[in-house]
């Protein structure tokens, strides 16, 4: 495959992230009480970062409130939408530079543990950087930014969406791997995971002949 093809099936999927980050929302009825719970647009954005890298997952991430936003009227574009775009944008470039850092570099991790550690690293980062533009645009308005809101909109009212995140991308991200859905999609990226399942493969199994 070549890189031009490579590259044509990586703005294919990014088109694909881009519509699951407008259409999971309405799986919430777009009520933002329950989409603050749920955090449905955060999925597909986290998943970009991880299949395509940090790059695409920073330009999904960006564009997927602001655009929705646009067409459907919600997130309301200020300040919530403005502030969802660097939080978003965040979630895709931390969470892709940190998995292909520690796979490249710490190689006694298990891969597994290189996604968990990438996601929530990624997670935890995110919601300092949503504080802090939340907080910059509203200084000076009638509902300020307080550390409450904060705690609130960050972990207590969204941990069902925290604990969704935690269990499904690292398997959905696990699965495309391990089985190769992505390999020839994007053999770049995929070819240093694919070294790594088989050295932990060969790894295993001479555990178990040494047994």
């Amino acid at each position: 495959m070549t890189k031009n093809q490579v590259q044509i099936n990586k703005i294919c999927l990014a088109a694909i992230f881009l519509a699951l980050g407008w259409l999971l929302p309405f799986l919430t009825g777009q009520i933002p009480e329950i989409g603050s719970m749920l955090l449905p647009m955060h999925i597909p954005v986290f998943l970009a970062g991880f299949i395509l890298g940090p790059c695409y997952g920073a330009l999904i991430g960006f564009i997927t409130p602001l655009t929705r936003s646009l067409i459907f009227g919600m997130p309301p574009i200020y300040p919530t939408a403005l502030a969802m775009s660097f939080e978003l944008l965040s979630y895709g470039f931390i969470s892709g530079a940190m998995f292909i850092f520690l796979t490249k570099c710490v190689k006694k991790l298990p891969t597994i543990a290189n996604v968990y550690i990438s996601l929530v690293t990624a997670m935890v980062l995110g919601r300092f950087i949503w504080a802090f533009f939340d907080y910059l645009f509203l200084i000076g308005s009638d509902n300020p930014f307080t550390f409450m809101v904060f705690a609130n909109g960050a972990y207590i009212n969204a941990w069902p969406g925290i604990l969704l995140q935690l269990v499904l991308i690292p398997a959905i991200v696990q699965l495309l791997y391990s089985f190769n859905l992505v390999q020839h999609l994007l053999p770049d990226y995929a070819k240093v995971f694919k070294r790594r399942n088989i050295k932990e493969n060969n790894t295993e199994n001479t555990t178990n002949d040494n047994n």
